[in-house]
């Protein structure tokens, strides 16, 4: 770490630490981290999640297990949770508040990315136990959820119990021929090509864990497909794991336009093994950091936007319920009553390491102006995380038009995209502390 950085670290941390809405460490330490994971497969038929056409189908079977997968690291008594879902969005809202306050109370964790792979092959999860909104119909979903909050608290908690000193080796590497733009026919179009890989090591047994950021939606498989599947991550995961031994945590990146490039490879097997081999190489090479004194900043807030779609009005809620079904546009309708509200949760590690999740499908135009906007060498950007609010797609994407732009699957207003990023942007660098100081105080809202 440079002079400069630590400087600015420090001036960072100082200021975060009696900010509103910010866990920051405050003593120098080392890392320490632990993994842990379950099993998430849901054991009864039901809906699935990711295409219209499926409308309440019920799923069919299993072929391949979905899983959560848990890593707690911890600074200075300050503690961070990722945790990587094979579902197609993070937890609802009502879910994630259960969830952070269990793993609050048992484990002293306020800060933390729940984050869905985005598979089209897992279930639904955004059902509530109310009339006309799952009840009845849909009491094996309701009753999932339940096993599923269960199932990811259990997880976290597991991974702060199984806590050690590690090292950490992090990297970010453009890598060709696994993602395409499937939205923009502007030449070229946006492509966010970063594999981001960390690799945490326990000095003693090896490779504890290796978290994955990367953008392609998980659609390999047909959606006639009506088995339960991880898609393409199953096979990455298989792979780096048979490698280098350890748990693997894949967190989709800015998804909202990119699918997968398959450059010839004939399924989600094939596509999934690549990308894991491109992982494995790149996770070998990184060094591992200096043991020393590592730093923890987070923040987090729910933003607001005005919808673009009239939740109110009766013919737009038959009309989405027809399309999808009407129990799950009933619970997206209600979380869009007071505007579109995405969360943005951003932390920075060591001050060189920046991870932003939104909870959305964010197009990646975003997430490629942040990385070089940010000034900061290694930005893990996460898509589904902690909750979900449909696309955020640019300005430039709304104005070509397509799919991912226009309501009802982009609802949030014109620009919103922009502004989030904007404002992850924003923090990054009050945490870094270098904004002057009146201006940084004005940033965090501080008096």
């Amino acid at each position: 770490m440079t002079r400069y950085a630590s400087m600015a670290c420090a001036f960072g941390l100082l200021i975060l630490g009696v900010a509103g809405g910010v866990v920051a460490a405050e003593a120098p330490a080392g890392w320490r981290a632990g993994v842990a994971r379950r099993d998430i497969t849901p054991s009864e038929p039901v809906p699935m999640w990711g295409y219209a056409a499926r409308r309440a189908a019920l799923s069919e079977g299993t072929l391949d297990p979905l899983l959560a997968t848990a890593l707690v690291l911890e600074t200075g008594g300050r503690k961070l949770a990722l945790v990587s879902l094979d579902l197609g969005r993070g937890p609802s809202e009502e879910s994630l508040q259960a969830i952070r306050a269990r793993i609050g109370e048992e484990a002293g964790i306020r800060a933390s990315f729940i984050a869905g792979s985005h598979t089209h092959h897992g279930p639904v999860v955004e059902l509530a136990d109310r009339p006309g909104r799952g009840r009845g119909r849909f009491d094996a979903v309701l009753r999932y959820q339940e096993h599923l909050q269960e199932q990811i608290a259990a997880a976290v908690i597991e991974a702060d119990r199984n806590r050690r000193p590690v090292r950490m080796a992090v990297g970010v590497e453009p890598i060709e021929g696994f993602n395409r733009n499937r939205h923009s026919e502007v030449q070229p179009p946006p492509v966010d090509r970063d594999l981001a890989v960390m690799r945490l090591d326990d000095p003693d047994t090896g490779t504890l864990a290796v978290v994955v950021n990367f953008a392609a939606h998980p659609t390999i498989l047909d959606s006639s497909d009506m088995r339960f599947s991880a898609d393409y991550i199953g096979a990455l995961r298989d792979t780096v794991e048979g490698e280098l031994g350890g748990l693997v945590l894949f967190l989709q990146g800015a998804v909202g336009d990119m699918a997968p490039a398959m450059d010839g490879r004939s399924g989600h097997v094939e596509y999934g093994e690549a990308l894991g081999r491109e992982v494995v190489r790149i996770a070998r090479n990184l060094p591992a950091r200096d043991a020393g004194p590592a730093s923890l900043a987070f923040r987090e807030e729910r933003l607001s936007f005005r919808a673009r779609i009239d939740v109110r009005n009766p013919l737009a809620r038959t009309a989405l319920g027809l399309t999808f079904f009407p129990e799950l546009v009933a619970n997206y309708f209600d979380e869009y009553a007071e505007g579109v509200r995405p969360r943005l949760s951003v932390a920075l590690l060591d001050t060189d390491v920046a991870m932003v999740g939104v909870s959305a499908e964010v197009f990646c135009a975003h997430a490629i102006r942040l990385k070089e906007r940010a000034r900061v060498p290694h930005v893990f950007f996460f898509g589904m995380c902690n909750g979900y609010h449909q696309y955020l797609p640019t300005i430039e994407a709304v104005a070509e038009g397509g799919y991912g732009t226009e309501p009802p699957v982009a609802p949030a207003e014109l620009g919103a995209g922009e502004r989030v990023a904007d404002t992850a942007l924003i923090w990054i660098y009050a945490m870094l502390g270098r904004p002057r100081r009146s201006a940084l105080e004005g940033l965090m809202g501080m008096e």
